[in-house]
């Protein structure tokens, strides 16, 4: 919708639309919102030069990490694709059609997230280049592409191929890496950040996953899902300002006006209480929120049971409580009861056989304990309870 922030209120569900992120610290937020800040620099005046070698058929991260581990492994443990950079290759298309490549560098063990990206580079929408965009930009190697070329810089809005090239804040300065060369079946292993190559900033699009740290040090991030309930948009003057809408301040002096957008998604909301209020027979809906308090049921085929069911429905009206009534003369008594735990009203009086004898039937819902008690002050005992 726009605007300067928004603020997403979700209710955490298993079935959720929406993926987030929280610690038991107490952070929360959507994956596209959270932003890790840059790791520390690193002293990197002891680390080996870079050197380029040939890597033949290692396009992909598995690949490479295979070469790597059997050719030139490391002095102790095996590399991992955690040691890779993989250099990812995006269009960013602008809302008046604008194409533009962008390339970003991440830790090889991590993909790109798609909302984040879309969150990162908005208004832009993001895509994976195409072949055409390649065509475009032959100086680019698939499956070979790197920061620098020849020990040259390579990548970057001021180097020799004018794409702006964008780090993961994990890609900290003095970290080493394994990467292509921009030569076809070669690979430089040792390439420093902030001693071999150099960055036009930052682009954090890669995938959290559980265990990253919350970026206010708040824990370890879980993530979960959720169902959005509520959106706030904090709009600003975008839309005031193009529509010249103002008013009157205190002093009488027109003003732009600052607007805010504010909504609830009230269907949703019935759909978060189904999921956390049942159980394995039905709904159990809050008293507050049920589409009727109390479910009263005619069991049986006496005619008083019905007199009786149709009594306590209209005095409970008058009482000011939502009624349901089940008066359908053909169904046996087990359908009703079966009808009354999946529709889940929070309370059900079952007017039976015991009506002969004054009694009927208080059942509660979401305990599932049924009680007998006196037809004349049922209502009362329900009113009571809840």
């Amino acid at each position: 919708m726009g605007g300067s922030k928004s603020e997403e209120f979700l209710n955490p569900s298993p079935i959720g639309e929406d993926t987030f992120v929280r610690s038991k610290g107490g952070f929360a937020a959507n994956v596209e919102a959270v932003r890790f800040e840059p790791l520390p620099a690193k002293d990197y005046s002891q680390l080996a030069a870079a050197e380029v070698f040939d890597s033949p058929k290692t396009p992909t991260i598995a690949t490479l990490v295979d070469f790597a581990n059997a050719n030139h492994p490391p002095k102790s443990g095996q590399f991992s694709a955690a040691d890779t950079l993989k250099n990812v290759v995006l269009a960013l298309v602008s809302p008046e059609g604008k194409r533009e490549l962008v390339v970003v560098g991440i830790p090889g063990d991590r993909d790109v997230d798609q909302k984040r990206a879309e969150a990162w580079f908005t208004p832009n929408d993001v895509e994976q280049a195409t072949e055409e965009d390649f065509q475009k930009h032959k100086n680019l190697v698939k499956g070979y592409i790197g920061p620098t070329k020849d020990s040259s810089q390579f990548l970057g809005e001021k180097a020799a191929s004018k794409i702006r090239y964008l780090l993961d804040p994990r890609v900290n300065v003095g970290s080493a890496w394994i990467t292509g060369a921009n030569q076809d079946e070669k690979h430089v292993f040792n390439l420093v950040y902030g001693r071999d190559f150099e960055s036009d900033g930052i682009a954090d699009i890669a995938e959290i996953r559980a265990g990253d740290p919350a970026p206010d040090g708040s824990g370890e991030l879980e993530l979960a899902r959720g169902i959005e309930i509520g959106h706030v948009f904090q709009l600003g003057r975008k839309y005031a300002e193009a529509l010249e809408l103002k008013v009157l301040d205190e002093n009488g002096k027109l003003v732009t006006v600052t607007m805010g957008s504010y909504g609830i998604g009230v269907t949703r909301l019935v759909a978060v209480i189904a999921e956390a209020f049942n159980d394995e027979k039905g709904l159990i809906w809050p008293d507050t929120v049920a589409p009727a308090n109390v479910h009263i049921i005619a069991a049986g085929k006496d005619e008083a049971a019905f007199e009786a069911a149709e009594q306590l429905a209209s005095q409970a009206q008058e009482m000011g409580l939502r009624v349901m009534l089940d008066d359908r003369p053909k169904l046996s008594p087990g359908v009703k009861f079966a009808d009354a735990e999946l529709l889940g009203m929070p309370w059900i009086i079952i007017c039976g056989r015991g009506v002969q004898d004054g009694e009927v039937e208080l059942w509660n819902r979401r305990s599932g304990e049924r009680v007998p008690v006196k037809l004349e002050s049922a209502l009362a005992e329900l009113v009571a309870k809840r």
